[in-house]
């Protein structure tokens, strides 16, 4: 837990003009979905990634500031430090079919759960949705899991107009009784969360906050009571609906908190 795992980089894929995946050259058998790990770039930092695929390590990394800024430079062969895997990830329930609901970067660790869905026989779609159809990330890689897909763009420009929560509840109306799972933008999230509530349906959400340590140190994390980095990232309907915090205020780096964007 401390030190970390230094790999090389295998394989680095351009998905977007700001999101880019690496592949390491490692695993993770023991990693499940919706955990994280603390990625380090020597001489950088060290942040918090989500895993979108264990074997071999897949971390896909959108450029929001100075570490993912340099680690984008990065190239095929560079050593890049990994600790981890943390946290509480997604449980999935065999007996309902699952619903994933993912925005923007935050679709990417949604391809694991789906990956494990399918795996478990586990009767799964996909709702994927971004800005515009060139901000749309791992259309190819959900369709070659077999699940079904639904798309939605703010501008019309690639399946439905609207959000992936608007596609998402167009798919509740014929399929009532899923199990719901989402990651994305926090405000992506309260949406999801309050259709759940609306329609009485069990959900975990992929909550993401600032974090330095990993776990449970440094208390950067904080939600209401709880650390993000140990208590989730994974929360339940239940555990998000009782939080104060949960859709409008995180913390910045200094612990000053701010308003959820």
């Amino acid at each position: 837990m401390s030190l970390p795992y230094v790999a090389p980089i295998r394989q680095i894929q351009i998905e977007t003009r700001r999101i880019r995946t690496f592949v390491l050259d490692m695993t993770l058998p023991e990693a499940q979905p919706g955990q994280f790990v603390m990625l380090w770039l020597p001489g950088v930092d060290e942040k918090p990634i989500s895993i979108a695929h264990p074997d071999p390590l897949t971390l896909t990394v959108a450029r929001v500031g100075p570490f993912s800024t340099a680690l984008h430079r990065a190239r095929e062969g560079d050593l890049l430090g990994v600790r981890g895997p943390f946290g509480r990830g997604f449980s999935l329930h065999p007996d309902r079919p699952a619903l994933l609901v993912g925005g923007g970067y935050g679709i990417a660790p949604l391809y694991f759960l789906a990956a494990r869905a399918v795996q478990q026989g586990i009767p799964t779609t996909v709702a994927i949705g971004a800005r515009r159809a060139n901000d749309l990330i791992y259309e190819d890689r959900f369709q070659a899991l077999g699940v079904e897909l639904l798309i939605a763009t703010d501008d019309g420009s690639a399946g439905r107009r609207g959000t992936a929560v608007d596609a998402a509840a167009d798919w509740l109306q014929r399929n009532p009784l899923p199990a719901v799972y989402a990651c994305g933008p926090e405000r992506m999230l309260v949406a999801v969360l309050r259709l759940c509530q609306e329609q009485g349906l069990p959900g975990q959400f992929n909550v993401e906050r600032y974090m330095k340590c990993g776990f449970g140190i440094c208390g950067q994390c904080a939600l209401d009571g709880l650390l993000v980095c140990q208590d989730g990232p994974v929360f339940s309907v239940e555990q998000l609906a009782g939080l104060t915090e949960f859709g409008r205020f995180r913390r910045s780096p200094t612990g000053r908190r701010m308003p959820v964007r």
